[in-house]
């Protein structure tokens, strides 16, 4: 009985190591579609165009964390001036960077939560609140 336990929890085991974290490399259908998943509704907030410069960009599963900067189509910093990080940004409270959660589901790739302009680790919270798992962080407690 021993015996088939074991044998069921190294099955058990051998099926959480499979799920390892990879990063999609550039121009690959994957990295598109979870860029430009990402990239509606940051477009759609931002009122403008944005390119994603991907620092982090960790998948594993159904689960997708991407981190970095973002830039306007010309390379340079987007225009923040008449968004809601406008303020933050004249007080120096903003940087330029974004985070994102994304969990693929029925073979499309959803935005979970993201956050622009944070100045702390404001995705800490995210793996327990979505139960996204934590080897896909930067950071974690």
């Amino acid at each position: 009985m021993k015996l088939a336990v074991f044998a069921l929890l190294m099955i058990f085991a051998g099926s959480a190591a499979a799920q390892s974290i990879y990063t999609p490399e550039k121009g690959t259908p994957e990295r598109k579609a979870i860029l430009d998943t990402l990239r509606v509704p940051v477009e759609r907030e931002l009122k403008q165009k944005i390119v994603f410069v991907a620092d982090t960009f960790n998948v594993s599963g159904a689960w997708a964390f991407v981190s970095g900067s973002l830039q306007g189509p010309d390379g340079g910093s987007p225009d923040f001036s008449g968004t809601q990080y406008a303020e933050a940004m004249e007080a120096g409270a903003f940087d330029n960077n974004y985070f994102a959660l994304l969990k693929k589901s029925g073979g499309r790739w959803k935005v979970t939560a993201y956050a622009i302009g944070c100045t702390d680790v404001c995705y800490l919270p995210w793996p327990q609140k979505y139960r996204a798992p934590k080897a896909i962080f930067p950071y974690v407690e």
